[in-house]
């Protein structure tokens, strides 16, 4: 491979200030790197047009023609200056121009000439030219085969360096007179190849820079998505067998009377069958003396705190203490009080530690922890700090882990010895199932994918500015049947003076039309300090206000089932996946519950689509779904600083099928041969360890 380690300076046509260029603007060092850097799209060379065919309609459409320069000249002054070419074929004439660099480009051409010409047309109040055609002359190309031309990335400062599209264009293809199939090997086994019908890595990569047609094209990519993306799933699948092998944990074999009690007289409802299913996952691997690293996916409502509390409830039965973890003190506050309702009288001691709780009671309460008197604590990161010491720590509970950071949840594994707790992962943003394979793929996934019964479904309506009047109806007419209303205001950081700014206009015009004594509001932002925030939450949830004003720092948390409308203002600006959490604030009670969403008469298409979604389903995971089409993977909450995601070619919104195909073909090789020992999987043994090289330092969950 020493031809693709050459430093890129070394590239004919290339050089140094070139190469500085090329190193800071695409991160491309060496000839390997240029290799694999990729079109984004292509322009079909492969046909040429007629004059005489070109006509109305057709504005910004690529065209190729073969005709003669027939005259060139500076035409305008000043700003207005430009250089316009006649073109002329057998069926008619059409003007080319230049505005940028045509003093250089006069020079460079020659009237009486036959040129080739590829461009873009504009259509200018009727009349049709090519502004800054790509132009060479016609003898030079006429042995090249024609291709469709590949389209790289590019940015003002290598455009002004002859580095546009066409000057990485020349590069590439010098490159690829220099490479030989020894400079690629295969990395994948012939058996893959065939079954998958792939060409050799060689081609695929000729072709992904030049192909021929259509046809070849495909068939590069495809190869090479898969095998970006079965390569990332054999890494994490291996990860999870050898952490499975490696990592023992305590078994929890019994299933005693705190379990069996709480399940056959306690529980206020049926289990829904998803709970069930999820439960019986658990149980198993808290059995089988190996470390349990599981993901629990549930829509908002649909039970997860439950599964959570049995989880928690055979590690009792199995003489372990369990800890539930919170991002929110008032998150964790309703965990606390939910979980102590539902053991009420079964002589079960549940602790709650927070930031907030401090002096003796904060000594006592580490001082039971730490002697065994306390079998549950539930808390914020407070749970995390040093002088916290669990007797025997069997169990520890995440809820929405990815507003934690790696090194707090690593302390958490070392309160417990000599193994790691089980760990469960709780989250209510639902994942779309590519980016879960992608992201979890080494761990274990439950989802838990229904609601429980007599959940009625939350209604959603979009309504624009001048149909507030009638929003603000309806809002009296909940309040008068003893309901209680959110409206939401948007908080984006950089604009957060006017977002306050928009939020108290909010609140000055809500209290007009909602005057006291007759109504009571509360109003929360994230600029107030936490204890005036938690008053203000507190009398909202106590039932003391109707209308509760916030940004979105109500997104997680506060559960209050009287609550049934939610307004959601400005709706264009929040993403698909807030606009749900949001929603899933009311329809907490038996009652209808509505989301309004409020917006501007102007919309993007973007935020068309957002609310259209929003109104046809409340399916978390078809709402995770569009998120992903519409934002792509590394927009999505949690997944920016996931070095899993930088992919050359492969889109999880689109290429779901290739991943199912590229993990279910990995989960059969290391089912097969787990450490590619095997003569036929030689190709796979080579590149994984030049591979687990190059993702040293993955961050996972656990």
């Amino acid at each position: 491979m020493s031809t693709l380690k050459t430093k890129i300076e070394f590239l004919k046509g290339v050089g140094p200030t070139k190469a500085e260029l090329l190193k800071t603007e695409l991160g491309i060092f060496t000839f390997g790197d240029l290799l694999m850097h990729f079109p984004f799209r292509y322009v079909d060379k492969t046909k040429f047009h007629q004059i005489r065919d070109i006509g109305p309609g057709m504005d910004g459409e690529n065209v190729q023609l073969k005709g003669v320069l027939r005259r060139l000249e500076m035409v305008g002054s000043g700003r207005g200056k430009r250089l316009v070419g006649r073109f002329r074929d057998e069926t008619g004439v059409i003007e080319l121009v230049w505005f940028k660099g045509a003093n250089w480009i006069q020079k460079s051409l020659q009237t009486g000439i036959e040129y080739i010409v590829f461009g873009r047309l504009n259509d200018f109040r009727g009349k049709i030219s090519i502004p800054h055609p790509e132009i060479e002359p016609f003898v030079e190309t006429a042995n090249k085969p024609l291709t469709l031309a590949p389209v790289y990335h590019s940015t003002d400062k290598l455009n002004g360096k002859g580095l546009d599209a066409k000057g990485q264009r020349k590069l590439t293809a010098i490159l690829l007179n220099k490479i030989t199939q020894e400079d690629i090997p295969e990395i994948l086994p012939d058996y893959i190849l065939g079954k998958m019908k792939f060409p050799s890595r060689y081609q695929a990569i000729r072709d992904i820079h030049y192909p021929k047609n259509p046809i070849d094209l495909s068939a590069a990519t495809n190869r090479l998505k898969f095998e970006e993306l079965f390569f990332l799933q054999l890494r994490l699948l291996q990860i999870r067998k050898n952490r499975k092998d490696a990592l023992k944990g305590y078994a929890f074999q019994k299933i005693g009377e705190n379990f069996l009690g709480f399940y056959n007289e306690k529980i206020p409802f049926e289990l829904t069958g998803a709970q069930k299913r999820v439960i019986k996952e658990i149980r198993k691997d808290l059995g089988s003396g190996r470390q349990m690293n599981r993901l629990l996916q549930g829509d908002v409502g649909s039970g997860k705190t439950m599964v959570g509390l049995m989880s928690m409830l055979m590690a009792l039965d199995n003489g372990f203490q369990a800890a539930l973890m919170a991002p929110t003190e008032i998150l964790a506050q309703q965990h606390y009080q939910s979980i102590t309702a539902y053991v009420k009288g079964m002589g079960i001691r549940v602790g709650f530690l927070s930031g907030s709780i401090k002096g003796k009671k904060r000594k006592e309460l580490l001082k039971f922890l730490a002697a065994g008197d306390l079998d549950f604590v539930i808390g914020t990161h407070a749970l995390l700090e040093e002088p916290v010491i669990f007797k025997n720590l069997g169990l520890a509970i995440t809820d929405e882990q990815h507003r934690f950071g790696v090194k707090q949840r690593s302390r958490l594994w070392k309160k417990s010895l000599p193994y790691p707790p089980h760990i469960l992962v709780m989250t209510a943003t639902p994942i779309p199932r590519t980016l879960a394979m992608t992201l979890y793929g080494d761990l274990d996934v439950s989802v838990i994918d229904e609601l429980p019964p007599g959940r009625k479904e939350i209604k959603t309506l979009h309504k624009y500015e001048s149909g507030r009047l009638r929003v603000f109806g309806f809002i009296r007419d909940e309040i008068k049947k003893g309901r209680q209303v959110y409206i939401v205001y948007p908080l984006i950081e950089e604009s957060e003076t006017l977002d306050l700014q928009n939020l108290e206009e909010g609140y000055e015009s809500i209290s007009r039309d909602f005057p006291k004594p007759d109504y009571q509001i509360s109003i929360v932002h994230g600029r107030m300090k936490p204890a005036d925030k938690d008053f203000e939450m507190q009398r909202f949830v106590k039932g003391e206000t109707q209308i509760m004003i916030a940004t979105t720092v109500i997104e997680v948390g506060v559960n209050v089932p009287n609550a049934t409308v939610m307004v959601i203002e400005n709706t264009e600006r929040f993403g698909l996946s807030q606009l749900h959490q949001l929603r899933g604030r009311v329809g907490r009670g038996g009652e209808q519950s509505y989301c309004i969403l409020m917006t501007g008469n102007k919309l993007s298409n973007d935020s068309k689509q957002r609310i259209q979604t929003m109104c046809a389903t409340n399916n978390g995971f078809e709402i995770a779904d569009a998120d992903l089409r519409l934002r792509g993977p590394g927009n999505i909450e949690g997944t920016q600083q996931s070095g899993t995601l930088n992919f050359r070619l492969a889109d999880l919104s689109k290429d779901g099928k290739i991943l199912q195909t590229a993990r279910e073909i990995a989960h059969r090789v290391l089912d097969d041969d787990p450490n590619f020992k095997l003569p036929r999987n030689e190709p796979i043994r080579r590149y994984m360890l030049y591979y687990a090289k190059k993702v040293k330092g993955w961050s996972r969950i656990g």
